[in-house]
């Protein structure tokens, strides 16, 4: 589609595909050093980029009570074991603008959520780290008033940017993929990144937390991959059924490698056609 960015030394983005994958949250040093591990082994052996992720405090759980990490202090030693065992690099969230200097002591790549996507002073706080910065479109945004959250990155020395599509608000507890908003951010000139996982939840669809349509997954990733994306976000767990956090719409660690393998087949293949949809100066005209 458009744009590349640099991550731990290796150009991401341009006709290849890279994947960020991992737990939501960090349940524990013992599983994020598990999911890390065979991710890490994936990677090599599909020959496929990917960045580690996983949130040391997940700030927007539906409920007071739902489990939100183990914190930053805490959540960021655990990140830097898991890139020092396994060499994978790493990503999480920031919240406040105060966390984004201590974060990228330990993080190759600053993400900011969806629900923050419009906060200035954290975007420029992330933007003067000198990290990349992955900026999740929200909910309630149009993928073009994304060229204004790029303005704000590009004000503070930004110009690492990837911009993540996770669904638009369909009515209540549902959310909708407008593959056209894939299309529109490319023409930012930034990588895109489509999270295939967050866009199957159901926030708040099971009152205290959020549901999901895990099944979906898997046809929305390949159609964004189509499309054009640079990047694919999966949330992974060894076992969805007892997450700590989004639960419902993660990926089976075991069934991982397919789908991954199964990407990588239609970026190799969208690259052999020889343009694709986002990058041609008249996109009707295409396909």
């Amino acid at each position: 589609m458009a744009g590349r960015v640099e991550v731990a030394g290796r150009t991401l983005g341009g006709e290849g595909l890279f994947l960020i994958a991992g737990p939501c949250v960090i349940e524990s040093q013992e599983l994020c050093l598990e999911v890390a591990g065979r991710l890490a082994e994936l990677s090599r052996r599909l020959d496929l980029p990917l960045i580690f992720k996983a949130s040391f405090d997940k700030a927007n759980r539906t409920s007071v009570d739902s489990f939100r990490g183990p914190g930053l202090e805490a959540g960021l030693k655990v990140l830097a074991r898991v890139k020092a065992e396994t060499g994978l690099p790493v990503l999480s969230d920031i919240h406040a603008p105060d966390q984004a200097a201590p974060a990228a002591e330990v993080l190759d790549v600053i993400q900011i959520p969806a629900f923050l996507s419009r906060q200035t002073d954290l975007l420029l706080a992330a933007a003067r780290t000198g990290k990349p910065v992955n900026v999740k479109k929200g909910q309630f945004l149009a993928p073009e008033d994304m060229a204004q959250v790029v303005a704000k990155l590009r004000a503070a020395g930004g110009g690492q940017i990837m911009l993540t599509e996770r669904g638009s608000f369909f009515g209540y507890h549902n959310l909708v993929v407008d593959m056209r908003s894939l299309v529109v951010m490319a023409g930012l000139g930034h990588p895109v990144v489509f999270d295939a996982t967050h866009s199957v939840q159901r926030p708040s669809g099971l009152g205290g937390c959020s549901g999901g349509d895990r099944e979906m997954i898997a046809p929305l990733a390949r159609a964004a991959v189509a499309v054009g994306v640079e990047g694919v976000f999966l949330e992974v767990h060894p076992r969805p059924e007892e997450a700590l956090c989004d639960g419902p719409n993660s990926w089976p660690l075991d069934r991982f490698e397919a789908l991954a393998a199964r990407l990588k087949d239609i970026a190799r293949a969208r690259g052999q056609v020889g343009t694709n949809r986002a990058v041609h100066p008249n996109p009707g005209d295409v396909y």
